[in-house]
């Protein structure tokens, strides 16, 4: 029999679904819109004059401010390494969970990189369906292999880009030279983790959360949505489903960056 790539859930969790019932109460937590997040082109920021540079930077500071999300396009990834880097990542996905739990040492990964479900779940409302890599970029440039030379690639073109959205978040959102000079000084490689994340189909219930609701607790978080979706975000007191954009690269502004 072939083993299966996913993680034991039913078999780990089993006491929580035999002694736990969802609760339909909480139905309002899937009912969610669709929506579109701001959208900033780059191009203008990069190409444009001074007007346009300006307006691009107004654009960004607003989502930040009343959304704290929005999506960039022109953003220099080029579309062949976004292609590359979901191409590895299906590919490391599809192997075994026991590869997976013991493929740390031939990536050259720190060890507990991969990660699944939550291991402190004491109710069905806490388990996260879903597995990740959790690498810090210190990692990225150990390996010899293909995912490891796409990974160094994708990370070097996006710390340039979080740089340099920290300048101009910095620059709009206001004490520029002590929120810079803070910024350069703590987000190092070594601070600084790229995540691959995937989240199987869930056979007991719709209700389980593919990734438990949270806030990013860093400065920014980049992501890169695929076509399928799933990335949910609360405001005005609901859940919005974000529609994906393929060319799109998504900025979170995290916990830290606010508080300073």
């Amino acid at each position: 029999m072939e083993e299966s790539p996913d993680p034991p859930f039913v078999e780990t969790y089993k006491n929580l679904f035999d002694t736990n019932i969802l609760n339909e109460k909480h139905n309002d937590l899937f009912m969610v819109e669709e929506c579109e997040l701001p959208l900033i082109n780059l191009h203008q920021l990069k190409y444009g004059d001074k007007f346009e540079r300006q307006e691009c930077k107004k654009k960004i500071a607003k989502a930040s401010r009343e959304w704290g999300f929005f999506q960039v396009v022109n953003h220099g990834v080029s579309p062949n390494i976004l292609e590359e880097m979901r191409t590895e990542q299906v590919t490391l996905f599809k192997k075994t969970f026991n590869e997976k739990m013991n493929i740390d040492k031939s990536l050259n990964f720190s060890e507990g990189s991969y990660r699944w479900g939550t291991p402190t779940a004491t109710c069905l409302r806490q388990i996260s369906w879903s597995e990740a890599f959790h690498v810090p970029l210190s990692d990225v440039s150990k390996g010899f292999s293909s995912l490891s030379s796409t990974m160094e690639e994708f990370a070097t073109t996006l710390s340039e880009l979080a740089q340099e959205l920290a300048r101009l978040l910095a620059e709009e959102l206001g004490d520029y030279n002590y929120k810079l000079d803070y910024f350069k000084e703590t987000c190092l490689a070594s601070t600084c983790y790229l995540r691959m994340n995937r989240y199987p189909a869930c056979p007991i219930s719709p209700q389980l959360f593919g990734l438990m609701p949270h806030t990013d607790s860093d400065f920014l978080t980049i992501l890169h949505q695929d076509e399928i979706g799933g990335l949910q975000l609360f405001r005005d007191g609901k859940w919005i489903s974000v529609k994906p954009n393929h060319e799109a690269l998504i900025i979170n502004i995290g916990d830290l960056f606010q508080v300073l």
